[in-house]
């Protein structure tokens, strides 16, 4: 397969990502809605996982694959994107409120994951993440999600509702089956969507003498985070600062916990740890410099504002340079 087709179609798979991560989030909140499920856990729950589904998909068929580099790069990049690029463009667009909670719980939790992913892979098991650090990474997953359930939980009960304007919304929602086809179409085009974007990037990074894990921390992690970016803009412009910051954290939460974690899971299943390149542990390594900065942006304040989301973007536009400068002009094997 030439050059140009293997850009088209990891173009397509991006494509297919993205539109396959809205129609699955469309559908399942349908559906939610139809069962009664309030819009505070749909949107804790399904729209946050929704638009990590791209990540989980090329960090799945990687990990099958056996391509560690693009497995574990995928994730620790899209973070990277995540916390300067799209929280960092939101806050250009508006300043951005932090919630107390979200200082006392999300942000804490975002900086102890990563910390703990970081030390292992230095420290611990040097270079690996065993089948053992994936089986925890679920569970505190599993314990993550149960959680903002029941705070939603607490939130509902505080609210309330007007049981005729619920079934004025239930009546408004299309026909079930439609919703059904909306969560197997998404499914179906981010599946397809992740073996284009992980088969093509592997032959770019091939044909151009690049590694797989700088692939996979630029153009992948890029073209994966675009539900991510698009959703925290567009509710950046709607005033929903709240939405804006807890997708972009909710999404790194998730590529950690979840993602990492069955990749991690699927990789010792198979006999093998997940390797972990030393370049990469330093751009984990800078992915944990990048939360407690946020962290620190939003405790001084309670907001990111905008001079601090140009910081978080020039970041961002150094750290690709770094990337290209070790990796391509002039090469650097770290060794430790």
């Amino acid at each position: 397969m030439t050059l140009f087709l293997n850009i088209l179609f990891l173009i397509i798979g991006m494509i297919l990502l993205v539109v396959g991560a809205d129609i699955f989030v469309d559908g399942s909140s349908s559906v939610a809605r139809r069962l009664k499920i309030s819009a505070l856990i749909i949107g804790l729950t399904i729209v946050s996982i929704g638009t990590s589904l791209p990540e989980l998909s090329v960090s799945f068929v990687a990990a099958l694959n056996h391509k560690a580099d693009m497995s574990v790069g995928n994730v620790i990049g899209s973070n990277i994107f995540n916390s300067l690029v799209v929280l960092g463009m939101s806050a250009l667009l508006v300043p951005i409120a932090v919630k107390k909670s979200m200082l006392k719980f999300e942000l804490p939790l975002l900086i102890a994951i990563t910390t703990l992913v970081f030390i292992v892979s230095w420290l611990i098991t040097p270079k690996q993440i065993g089948l053992w650090v994936g089986v925890i990474l679920l569970m505190l997953f599993v314990g993550f999600i149960t959680l903002q359930i029941v705070f939603a939980k607490k939130e509902q009960k505080q609210l309330k509702q007007n049981d005729d304007n619920e079934e004025k919304e239930t009546k408004k929602e299309g026909p079930l089956w439609k919703a059904i086809i909306f969560i197997i179409g998404g499914i179906a085009a981010i599946w397809f969507g992740g073996e284009c974007v992980t088969s093509t990037a592997s032959y770019i990074a091939k044909f151009f003498g690049m590694s797989e894990a700088l692939v996979a921390l630029t153009i992948v992690a890029v073209g994966t985070s675009l539900p991510e970016l698009v959703t925290s803009i567009v509710a950046a412009k709607k005033g929903e600062n709240d939405i804006a910051l807890g997708n972009a954290v909710g999404s790194d939460i998730f590529n950690i916990l979840l993602i990492l974690g069955i990749s991690a899971t699927i990789s010792g299943s198979l006999g093998t740890s997940l390797s972990v390149s030393p370049s990469v542990i330093i751009d984990l390594g800078f992915g944990l410099f990048v939360c407690i900065l946020i962290f620190i942006f939003a405790l001084t304040s309670n907001k990111v504002n905008k001079i601090e989301g140009g910081i978080l973007v020039t970041l961002y536009i150094g750290y690709v340079a770094y990337l290209i400068i070790t990796q391509i002009v002039f090469p650097v094997s770290w060794s430790f």
